[in-house]
């Protein structure tokens, strides 16, 4: 900057004028936030202190207030220290894979024990097994929610969209015709009409006696869109990978099973981790569209705690400026494990 305001006075202190008012705006703007969140915010739940702010501070008590029906829906009140257990432990679960370094999540090992945890808080959240009542999964809500519809598609989805890029590449038309049906189908509907269809159309197409709950007919409309998505993004990867390396592979001797388990999804893979680690992202907060069907998830959750308390109401932007700070903080989770891969697998490459 000094050395332009000696050749190029004019223009020096044109760039000199506007970064000061940039930073005077800037104070400005951290001086009003910082007043309206923290200064002349109330946090406790008290609606009549709420009222007298007239909204120029933020109100928090709603929070205080309505913590347990944003957080975990309608789930029975006697009942709730079960999802608040499932929570605390995906907390906990969280913590030791980061200081794990994240090195063993995509191992075997890692995604069994993910898939055992996913087993065991299901089945303490429905009940039924050891002395614990039942709960329907229709009365699932709020975070718990949020997070197994996530997980249980993701990990649905990713069989799935595997064997269908794979099926899509493959010169057998009773094999590629099916999966580009199939792809092309769900990517051009919108995953609204899809949870549209498998919670009204779903329970007439199959007999009475396979009749699924909500949450279930929910869950099979992600996984089908995350699957179709996410297969376009697998064959991207298997594209990058010479044709040359398989016929050097069937050379060797090994059968095409092998090829590409040890030769080209592993190389796919690392050339897409981070459109997979988007599309994961991008899933999380799909899962929030399962509100258009009846399913009280963590936003749902905070429509059906506000949405009938004429008190609380007013109060609604403090409530989802908190519901967005928990999805940035998941999704951020989610991105930051994507690096440590990222980072992992190109350190193995050299």
């Amino acid at each position: 900057m000094i050395q332009l305001l000696r050749t190029r006075p004019a223009a020096g202190w044109m760039r000199l004028t506007a970064s000061g008012l940039g930073l005077l705006l800037f104070g400005w703007l951290a001086w009003r936030v910082l007043d309206w969140a923290l200064w002349q915010a109330v946090f406790q739940p008290d609606a009549m202190a709420c009222q007298a702010l007239q909204h120029r501070g933020a109100c928090w008590g709603v929070l205080a207030e309505k913590w347990r029906p944003i957080l975990l829906g309608h789930y029975p009140y006697e009942q709730q220290w079960r999802p608040i257990t499932v929570l605390v432990a995906s907390a906990l679960l969280c913590l030791s894979a980061w200081l794990a370094g994240w090195q063993r999540v995509v191992s075997g090992k890692g995604l069994a024990v993910l898939l055992g945890y996913l087993v065991l808080a299901t089945g303490l959240m429905r009940g039924g097994l050891a002395g614990l009542p039942p709960v329907p999964f229709d009365a699932w809500g709020g975070l718990p929610l949020t997070l197994w519809l996530f997980l249980t598609s993701l990990l649905a989805s990713m069989p799935l969209a595997l064997g269908l890029a794979l099926a899509r590449r493959s010169p057998r038309r009773w094999l590629n015709v099916p999966a580009i049906t199939f792809i092309e189908l769900v990517r051009g509907v919108p995953l609204v009409t899809l949870l549209f269809m498998a919670a009204f159309m779903l329970p007439v197409l199959i007999p009475q006696d396979l009749a699924m709950p909500m949450v279930w007919r929910a869950t099979l409309a992600l996984t089908l869109f995350s699957a179709a998505y996410m297969a376009e993004v697998m064959r991207g990867g298997l594209q990058t990978v010479p044709q040359e390396q398989s016929e050097a592979a069937a050379i060797l001797g090994l059968s095409w099973w092998q090829t590409q388990r040890q030769v080209v999804l592993p190389q796919a893979l690392r050339a897409v981790l981070p459109a997979l680690v988007g599309h994961g992202i991008g899933l999380l907060k799909d899962s929030s569209l399962v509100m258009v069907v009846g399913l009280h998830e963590l936003t749902g959750g905070l429509s059906l705690s506000l949405g009938g308390d004429p008190v609380w109401r007013p109060y609604y932007f403090e409530a989802y400026l908190a519901v967005g700070c928990v999805y940035a903080l998941m999704c951020l989770g989610l991105s930051r494990l994507g690096r440590k891969l990222e980072q992992r697998w190109t350190k193995g490459t050299h």
